[in-house]
């Protein structure tokens, strides 16, 4: 074996201690406990209500018998029927995020009159053209 090649092992914790694993793991982590949040929100908030103006319906017990076999489609509806509201309600989290969290934009940078060129905002003489300007 070469000085230079790592073991399995060796190799195995490098990857492991890198930052992009760990950050997974715990973006796994947060994941799993926010599902539990928004599956909640969704079968104990959001489903009744979309239960009382559809009139009570719940597609879950649905199906068909083909021979002896019985096929639940009924199932496969309420799992789409979850998935968007899931979906849905994941939208509606992020978006609000993003409008909490986002920066309000950067002020345009102070351009001088004559060269058009980028100069800072107490500026009273352009460093590009050298010339005389107003202070902003």
């Amino acid at each position: 074996m070469a000085a230079d090649k790592k073991s399995f092992t060796e190799e195995f914790k490098e990857f492991i201690a890198q930052g992009n694993v760990m950050n997974l793991a715990v973006g796994i982590i947060i994941g799993g406990a926010f599902q539990a949040i928004v599956g909640a929100l969704v079968e104990k908030v959001i489903m009744p209500i979309v239960g009382a103006v559809m009139g009570g319906v719940d597609f879950s017990g649905l199906a068909v018998t083909v021979g002896s076999a019985q096929i639940g489609y009924g199932a496969f509806i309420q799992a789409v029927i979850d998935f968007l509201l899931i979906a849905l309600v994941v939208f509606w989290i992020v978006k609000a995020y993003n409008k909490a969290t986002s920066a309000e934009p950067a002020a345009e940078p102070r351009t001088c009159p004559f060269c058009k060129q980028e100069i800072a905002d107490d500026a009273t003489r352009c460093p590009h053209c050298t010339s005389e300007i107003s202070a902003a």
